[in-house]
């Protein structure tokens, strides 16, 4: 992995993407593919298309989603404390002691967002599942109308987003569902458009957004691309760890590469011709199998239109919707290349009609 792309992953990190509040790390990603796309634009619904290629080729999209879960503020008491609904799927017990971010206009606000002290719990309150009602955040306001100067309703709030290297090539954070994803759709383009005379396609990488409130970034992105081909990039659930069943997950880890999904969601072909170029390129690989439609962007990719054959490749990933999701730096760097390889592969004679 190149020092620039290294850098620009951590950047992605720490920048704020909430459901809906897309544009900073929009603006990022815009900087750093403009130097080596042909095209760069931006769509009503938010989502960024990176193009490079040939105009007269069958249309290939790769779609990484950058919005992270987040939450949204939606009160503020007369004490000065906040209290939030939440963007994405929230396990809530992942929230209690949280340092967190509210993106105001003003700039970032640090908060901390607890319940009341086991210490005052009753008994039956101990043997509850805290929900979201009983948690609030904190900014050190000493009233409301302090906290008005500064927060508004509607203020989207994050996690700290920190980038946490862990031992070997592994790294720790939020919001690597699905910022791995989206690195890997752009760093693709940029491995495909330093080939450029070899690409016979035309390659549209998307950052698609609001993926984690009903994939509708891809839905919007697919119909102004009406791409042939399409591959969605997404983590998945490591099974390396402890209380993840194997039977149903599969035997799924990082650092062995992407994972190449099969099942009625993808085209068998595509899935086919991932697996090929994979062990010809001698990229590492798992296969892993989904027997219904896919909860990512691959799910309404493969049902745009009259039919788009696609494809699903996706990242391990520990402890998704955490604050502490970790992922390994080989793999994303895996999944790039065999983008790229497939990108190049691309030709006007392929057919993906199953047979």
């Amino acid at each position: 992995m190149q020092d620039a792309a290294h850098a620009f992953f951590r950047s992605a990190i720490e920048t704020p993407s909430p459901s809906g509040f897309e544009e900073p790390i929009q603006s990022l990603i815009r900087d750093y593919v403009r130097p080596f796309a042909d095209n760069v634009r931006s769509d009503v619904h938010g989502n960024l298309v990176a193009s490079v290629g040939d105009l007269s080729g069958p249309r290939l999209m790769f779609a990484g989603h950058c919005d992270q879960i987040g939450m949204l503020i939606s009160h503020i008491d007369e004490l000065g404390f906040l209290y939030a609904q939440t963007i994405g799927g929230w396990d809530p017990q992942q929230l209690i002691g949280q340092s967190m971010t509210i993106w105001t206009a003003q700039g970032p606000v640090a908060a901390v967002i607890s319940r009341k002290p086991i210490h005052l719990l009753n008994e039956q309150e101990r043997k509850q599942v805290v929900q979201l009602k009983e948690m609030w955040l904190d900014i050190g306001a000493k009233d409301e109308a302090e906290a008005r100067q500064l927060v508004r309703i509607g203020d989207p709030v994050t996690l700290d987003l920190t980038y946490r290297p862990l031992l070997g090539d592994l790294v720790s954070g939020p919001g690597m569902d699905n910022k791995t994803g989206m690195w890997t759709v752009m760093e693709a383009l940029r491995r495909a458009s330093s080939s450029v005379d070899s690409l016979r396609c035309h390659l549209h990488s998307v950052s698609t957004v609001q993926e984690e409130i009903g994939l509708r970034g891809a839905k919007t992105a697919a119909g102004s691309i009406n791409p042939d081909v399409a591959i969605a990039v997404d983590v998945t659930h490591a099974s390396d760890c402890p209380t993840i069943e194997k039977q149903q997950q599969g035997d799924i880890r990082l650092g062995r590469g992407p994972v190449i999904f099969r099942g009625p969601n993808i085209n068998a072909k595509v899935a086919d011709r991932l697996i090929q170029l994979a062990e010809k390129n001698s990229i590492p690989y798992q296969l892993a199998a989904i027997g219904r439609a896919t909860p990512n962007d691959a799910n309404v990719l493969q049902i745009h239109g009259g039919g788009v054959a696609t494809g699903l490749v996706s990242i391990p990933n520990r402890y998704m919707h955490s604050a502490v999701e970790v992922i390994s730096l080989s793999d994303i760097d895996h999944v790039a290349e065999l983008l790229a390889k497939f990108a190049l592969s691309l030709t006007l004679d392929d057919d993906f009609i199953p047979s």
